[in-house]
């Protein structure tokens, strides 16, 4: 019997390339799952097929502390997911305002509802790799300092300590993720890396990399990512990991270049990239690593990166056909 069977789970960005594909896993373990949704995404993949009528759907903002305790009241919340963020590096560094709202204002508003909220027996919040900033010795570990410079990072590491502070002061059984960069197929922000080649590539256009190409990244599939988070959520009490950081990552690295010539080698595409050169406030090189949920939690990505871009490019190459 599934762990989830009959757990009331409240999943915040539940349109978004993670919250997506958690909540189908959540709904076909049998779990009672309402999302969060502030705007409706038509395409999101929560929309392909007929997940979203098996939810419960609380329309709503991070921002706003008297819906998110509602929800949980209502729905008996047990698990909660905290997913919704302000995502996109360049988005932060124009808007640091809106992505600061977003993510720490709404990181302390979900652990708020959650404090007060006597059903809770645990809650997962969504960090990053960028919360580490830059550092000189990688690949980066749970141990080290959170000290992101520029807005996105620093939102990051300013949820996560908030995280941390939930844990240490109220006892809230809560911990904290940090992935490297996700993918797969029904990520729509196409300015990111991947599905911004592959549709570029579909349509016949070169691949543009905005930095110089040699930014050192990890590249995790969506899959083994729902996975570890659900493992997780699942291993919390058993193994008494309240207020413990995850890193996890398929722990291979790779430049932006080497990427995008990974991509163009799957889709048989003779196109040559692209190299603008015009990457500011990024970090040059991160990656994780993921030693600690390995032997903490036994877990082990289930996706080379060939195999997950293999799936990624198939899903697009469907999408844009519809």
């Amino acid at each position: 019997m599934s762990f989830w069977k009959n757990k009331n789970v409240f999943v915040t960005g539940c349109t978004g390339l993670l919250g997506s594909y958690l909540v189908k896993e959540l709904v076909d373990q049998g779990a009672n799952v309402t999302g969060l949704i502030r705007d409706a995404v038509p395409k999101s993949n929560l929309y392909q097929g007929e997940y979203v009528q098996k939810i419960n759907i609380v329309q709503g903002a991070l921002e706003d502390l008297p819906v998110i305790e509602r929800a949980l009241g209502e729905y008996e919340i047990d698990t909660v997911f905290h997913l919704a963020a302000q995502a996109i590096v360049g988005v932060a560094n124009r808007n640091p305002i809106s992505t600061f709202e977003a993510n720490i204002l709404g990181t302390w508003n979900i652990l708020e509802a959650c404090r007060k909220h006597p059903l809770i027996k645990r809650v997962i919040v969504a960090s990053s790799d960028k919360a580490y900033g830059d550092q000189e010795n990688l690949p980066y570990d749970e141990n080290m300092p959170l000290q992101g410079n520029h807005p996105y990072d620093v939102s990051k590491s300013c949820a996560d300590l908030i995280s941390h502070t939930y844990f240490h002061t109220y006892g809230l059984p809560v911990c904290i993720t940090r992935c490297g960069n996700l993918y797969g197929g029904g990520d729509l922000n196409f300015n990111r890396i991947i599905p911004q080649t592959i549709q570029l590539v579909l349509n016949g256009e070169a691949p543009e990399i905005r930095s110089d190409g040699t930014f050192v990244r990890d590249y995790f599939y969506i899959e083994d990512a729902v996975q570890a988070y659900l493992l997780l959520a699942e291993k919390m009490e058993e193994n008494n990991l309240a207020g413990e950081a995850f890193n996890f990552s398929n722990e291979i690295q790779l430049t932006v270049l080497e990427l995008v010539e990974k991509i163009l080698k799957a889709m048989n595409s003779n196109l040559k990239p692209n190299v603008l050169n015009q990457g500011s406030n990024e970090i040059k090189h991160q990656y994780l690593s993921a030693e600690k949920a390995r032997k903490l939690l036994n877990w082990t990505p289930a996706y080379t990166i060939d195999e997950g871009l293999e799936k990624t490019i198939k899903w697009y190459t469907e999408f844009f056909k519809k």
